[in-house]
Parts: structure tokens; C-alpha cells; sequence
């Protein structure tokens, strides 16, 4: 069953992309632009990905933020109120 019709993204796409590592809806998109365009479809992705395993959630679910950003999703840190920017 189509998950994503702008993209002709199956339900099975999205299993196979999550059995590979993918355990976001953003990773999803990276890979086969599901969710992309009109939207529609991230719901849906979200709950094919459920709660299942993910090292990110782990590792958040521990307490280890600092790990979760070494992992890749650092953002670029904002300037302290009152300084420049």
C-alpha cells in the first residue's frame, strides 16, 4: 500500500529504510523524500516507525543527551542572551 503518494513511496519502502537504520520521519525523507511535499504521509511514516528501537531514543531514554549529539545531531549553538550574534 502507498504511503506516500507524491513520491510512490510504499509501505514496505518505508519498513526496509527503517529495518536499515532510519527511526524518523526526516530520516525517511532523506532517503526516498516521503513527506516532502504536501505532508500528508508524515503521520502516517510516524506510526509505521512506531516506538520500536532506536539508538537515539536509547540513548535519550538514558539520560545521555551529550551522546545524541555526539551521534550526529549537534545544532549550532545560539548565542547567550544579551551578546551578539
Amino acid at each position: 500500500m502507498y504511503v506516500c503518494s507524491c513520491f510512490g513511496i510504499t509501505e514496505k519502502q518505508v519498513k526496509e529504510h527503517a529495518d536499515a537504520g532510519a527511526c524518523t520521519p526526516r530520516q525517511i525523507a532523506s532517503v526516498s523524500k516521503a513527506g516532502t511535499d504536501c505532508g500528508s504521509c508524515v503521520r502516517r511514516i510516524q506510526g509505521i516507525l512506531g516506538r520500536g528501537a532506536c539508538p537515539r531514543r536509547e540513548l535519550l531514554g538514558q539520560g545521555n543527551g551529550a551522546a545524541v549529539l555526539a551521534a550526529g545531531t549537534q545544532q549550532a549553538p545560539r548565542p547567550e542572551l544579551g551578546e551578539a550574534a
